[in-house]
């Protein structure tokens, strides 16, 4: 845990500063080392989604080694293993997916946190320098640690406010995709006023003095996102900021195409420079970020 990035990242938000980020979803170290080189405020490593394993979660997590950008790993499922495991080697914070009830947010705070406040335990890995910082680390750990909930379903509308009363949350994160499917829209990033819903879900934690974040599609998004009154913005996806780049070089050559599902390149829609532009598919993002 690198307490000095996490007490940095508190103090830009105290001051409603926007922190930028981005999501992690490959393999390749090098990812998270570029985030660290170009000063980004803090990256998420995907272990929900995809394919990431443990080592790769690691090596992630040792790229921002003694630097001033916080790492969250988004965890599968609300769990006390998965969220120890992941602050063990030496995660700066957590993010839970479906958080829904109020009661959903304390556990996963009690999962973070070390006895008599919590029920993590403590263990001799990087977090504690091999347990030769065993005292140190968890004396300022329970302070310090960034647990980030996830609000992804339309069933954490009446609960939102109540949510916002835990000890120990700074900031709330939306997935709009997950959002729509649950409103009826599913596949859409925000179906017919899911937008709206989303916007004062967001005035509703503001309120409570905390802040939310969420992931933009475009550049223009991330600066719409930032006059809304978002304040952890990711400026995307590693996957997403990489299609998009190879979509805008493909369409000023005309070899732009849309994927297909069915993943048999075959199926591929080839479509014009000026038809690629006007296709908004091609700035989103991959369903469920």
């Amino acid at each position: 845990m690198k307490v000095k990035a996490l007490q940095k990242l508190r103090q830009k938000l105290n001051q409603n500063e926007p922190i930028y980020g981005l999501w992690a979803t490959l393999e390749s170290a090098s990812i998270t080392e570029m985030a660290v080189a170009l000063g980004l405020d803090w990256v998420v490593i995907d272990a929900e989604h995809g394919h990431l394993d443990w080592k790769d979660i690691n090596s992630h997590i040792s790229a921002a080694l003694r630097s001033d950008t916080v790492v969250l790993v988004r965890i599968a499922e609300r769990s006390t293993i998965l969220s120890k495991r992941a602050l063990d080697i030496g995660a700066d914070g957590i993010m839970i997916p479906w958080m829904e009830k109020v009661e959903e947010v304390e556990e996963a705070v009690r999962d973070c946190r070390y006895p008599p406040e919590g029920r993590r335990g403590i263990g001799g890995e990087r977090a504690t320098t091999w347990g030769q910082c065993l005292s140190e680390h968890a004396a300022e750990a329970n302070e310090n640690v960034l647990i980030v909930p996830m609000i992804e379903s339309i069933a954490a509308i009446p609960n939102v406010a109540t949510m916002c009363k835990v000890d120990g949350i700074d900031l709330f994160f939306f997935g709009p995709a997950d959002f729509s499917s649950t409103a009826g829209f599913r596949g859409q990033w925000e179906g017919p006023g899911v937008a709206e819903q989303i916007l004062r879900l967001k005035e509703t934690i503001n309120a409570a003095g905390k802040h939310c974040g969420v992931v933009s599609t475009s550049t223009q998004n991330l600066t719409d996102r930032l006059d809304q009154g978002f304040r952890m913005l990711a400026l995307g996806t590693d996957c997403g900021l990489l299609l998009r780049s190879l979509h805008q070089s493909l369409q000023e050559v005309d070899r732009d195409r849309l994927p297909a599902t069915s993943l048999d390149p075959a199926d591929g829609r080839v479509v014009s420079g000026s038809d690629a532009r006007a296709d908004n598919t091609l700035r989103r993002l991959p369903k469920g970020k």
